[in-house]
């Protein structure tokens, strides 16, 4: 079964598919028409904020109760959120985790009440959960990195801006970018450090690299938009215009500085399709239908050449796009 977004339209197509399973799990009660989805995600970036928006419209066409929160970045106020929420007899939980070595307690504190967990976007190392819609980070790793060794004509001295360390999005995509390095020893890593997925901070980080290297540095790979578009802010207060930057997510930002000819490109992983679909998995477990419960999300490359399609579904027309999600995600799932 796929999941196929309506960035169709674009040349590379979003897909989530892996083979169908039953659910078994959740305490739905009698008479109770409402599902009580406890949320808790890793931080507020501009991908999840979008995310949440998806989520929210699909909660709003099912009669799903979402009970938001965000760790802001920290594991101990996460694994506090999921006690929170596990104690207050949800029927499911939707968690986009800091770290994928974490909340191991919690987990099978979840499984002991029958309250299934489903993780989004970053995964957990974990056997105790029963939904994980993931994107494919390794793949989009390796297409911005080869996106910049084709730019760079395969040599030249780059810096690399990853997200949390030790977050399964900061090591899959990190593992992607050095794949392609291993193809490409003309192209020399002056430095890579996190930003945690935050735009402020990789402008400190790309002030400090650029006082260190100055005109070495040929190119910024980011691990997503939010931090490439501070490295482009930093580089812009240095006169630096001359650096292609590359990002990951698609986000509205990100799609208008591809347009713009600020970053060569990025990879859409458009959160709101994302997260609804997580959602909907969630949901459909709660209830114990029978539903995909391990979906993968493969991100299109976004160029100068498709950006006009990308920016139209995800920015221009997102009343539309958002007002048929529900009807989208409930047929694909399934």
């Amino acid at each position: 079964m796929r999941f196929i977004t309506k960035m169709a339209a674009v040349a590379s197509v979003g897909v989530l598919g892996l083979g169908l399973t039953a659910c078994g799990a959740g305490d739905k009660s009698a008479g109770k028409d409402t599902i009580r989805i406890g949320v808790t995600v890793y931080s507020m970036t501009s991908f999840i904020t979008a995310g949440k928006e998806g989520m929210e419209a699909y909660a709003k066409a099912n009669d799903i109760e979402l009970l938001w929160n965000s760790a802001n970045d920290d594991v101990s106020t996460q694994a506090t959120q999921l006690d929170s929420l596990i104690n207050q007899g949800v029927d499911a939980v939707f968690v986009v985790p800091v770290q994928a070595d974490s909340l191991a307690p919690q987990l099978a504190n979840a499984k002991a009440k029958n309250i299934p967990v489903i993780v989004t976007n970053a995964e957990l190392n974990s056997k105790e959960i029963s939904g994980n819609v993931q994107p494919d980070d390794v793949a989009a790793g390796a297409q911005e990195m080869q996106q910049m060794a084709d730019r760079l004509g395969g040599k030249g001295n780059i810096v690399i801006l990853q997200g949390p360390l030790g977050a399964s999005g900061e090591m899959n995509r990190t593992k992607g970018n050095e794949q392609v390095l291993a193809k490409y020893p003309d192209i020399k890593v002056l430095a890579k450090d996190t930003a945690n997925w935050k735009r402020d901070e990789a402008v400190n980080k790309m002030k400090n690299w650029i006082s260190g290297f100055g005109p070495q540095i040929n190119a910024v790979v980011s691990e997503n938009d939010d931090m490439g578009l501070g490295a482009l802010q930093a580089l812009k207060e240095s006169s630096r215009t001359d650096v292609p930057i590359v990002g990951i997510d698609g986000i509205e930002d990100g799609l208008n500085a591809v347009k713009s000819g600020e970053f060569i490109g990025t990879s859409l992983q458009n959160g709101t399709v994302e997260l609804s679909a997580g959602l909907a998995v969630a949901n459909a477990l709660a209830k114990k239908e029978q539903v995909n419960t391990e979906p993968v999300y493969i991100m299109p490359a976004i160029t100068k050449d498709n950006v006009d399609v990308a920016i139209q579904h995800v920015v221009t027309d997102r009343k539309k796009f958002l007002d048929g999600l529900s009807e989208l995600t409930v047929a694909q799932i399934r």
